[in-house]
């Protein structure tokens, strides 16, 4: 979020908290991406704002409140208050459970591929409207393409970004397996360590697809205890998330700390991965 916004964005949640008859003296700021995420004090809750010409917040909450009536290893919304978006002063608030992280609990590979495996199968169980994963891949080549929007991308990586995301989302695409609804990006910043096990957040992302292209966004140690995994869609899809994440870091609106950096950096990884894998993953 613009750092411009972020004070008028918290007395957005504070308001929009105390109008539900929640007290709140203190607002601490645990994340900010192109939302911010506050914990709310003394009431406990955890708030998420974003700009309400950019989210899909009402999508969320309704997919959040679904998955955790069937028993799915996802967050949970706050209880105290009717669950739906609460829009204030340009931003949409939702508010949800405060979970204290489990900081001294370790994450095995199995026990996230556990849960990752059930969030699958509880979203199998759904039948929402959601966007294809294919549909993600292109948002990104066309930011790749856009000069304007890219402009310290090199030529020589723009071709090369753009020519992965396009070959590999139209193969991974055209394998003709078993698709489903997904969380979308399921990483390790969207996985909280809790008192009641690993939960998924940020379900905004979700998409249909393969579940490798979902078991892509994970560590590798991860997909090596998921059940029933086609390696070879899984390591496509790895690379194939890689060039969309490194297109990403290229945007010049793109707020993450030491972002080029690392998009520089994963430039050189996509460029390895294809020299190993031979001219065929150029398509």
């Amino acid at each position: 979020m613009q750092a411009s916004e972020v004070p008028r964005a918290v007395a957005a949640a504070r308001s929009t908290a105390s109008s539900l008859g929640l007290t709140v003296d203190d607002a601490l700021v645990l994340h900010d991406s192109n939302k911010l995420t506050l914990r709310l004090l003394p009431c406990d809750v955890l708030a998420r704002v974003a700009p309400a010409a950019h989210q899909v917040a009402q999508f969320e909450v309704e997919l959040a409140r679904r998955l955790a009536e069937s028993g799915c290893p996802v967050a949970a919304l706050e209880p105290r208050v009717e669950p739906r978006v609460h829009e204030r002063d340009g931003f949409v608030v939702t508010l949800w459970t405060y979970h204290e992280p489990v900081t001294s609990r370790e994450v095995s590979p199995a026990g996230y591929a556990h849960a990752l495996e059930r969030l699958h199968a509880g979203m199998r169980e759904l039948d929402v409207p959601t966007p294809h994963f294919t549909d993600r891949v292109e948002q990104a080549r066309q930011l790749v393409a856009n000069r304007d929007r890219t402009p310290a991308l090199a030529d020589v990586d723009r071709e090369l970004l753009g020519d992965t995301l396009r070959s590999l989302g139209r193969a991974i695409g055209e394998r003709g397996g078993a698709e489903q609804l997904l969380h979308g990006e399921p990483h390790p910043g969207n996985v909280l360590t809790t008192e009641n096990g690993l939960l998924f957040i940020d379900l905004e992302t979700c998409c249909r697809g393969p579940v490798e292209f979902g078991l892509a966004h994970t560590p590798e140690e991860v997909g090596e205890h998921y059940p029933d995994v086609d390696q070879d869609v899984l390591r496509e899809c790895r690379l194939l998330v890689l060039a969309m994440v490194t297109a990403w870091r290229w945007d010049r609106d793109d707020q993450l700390p030491d972002g080029r950096r690392l998009g520089t950096e994963w430039l050189g990884r996509i460029r390895a991965a294809l020299d190993r894998n031979g001219p065929e993953t150029r398509g």
